[in-house]
């Protein structure tokens, strides 16, 4: 587990979440999209990030 790939996809996740809340609030549906996309994004990492710490255990 990489403890900067972690915590570069959770500041994903919130800058998605902001825009998403801009994008609301404007009626923005372009920066609405762009938000969620982005939190799509930080939860694939997060995925990712998942899968291979559990590769690291079963070869522990």
């Amino acid at each position: 587990m990489s403890l900067e790939d972690r915590a570069n996809a959770t500041a994903k996740n919130i800058e998605g979440k902001t825009k998403q809340a801009m994008g609301e609030m404007t009626g923005d549906p372009k920066q609405k999209g762009e938000g969620k996309a982005k939190q799509t994004e930080a939860q694939v990492q997060h995925t990712v990030e998942d899968v291979k710490d559990e590769a690291k255990k079963k070869l522990d």
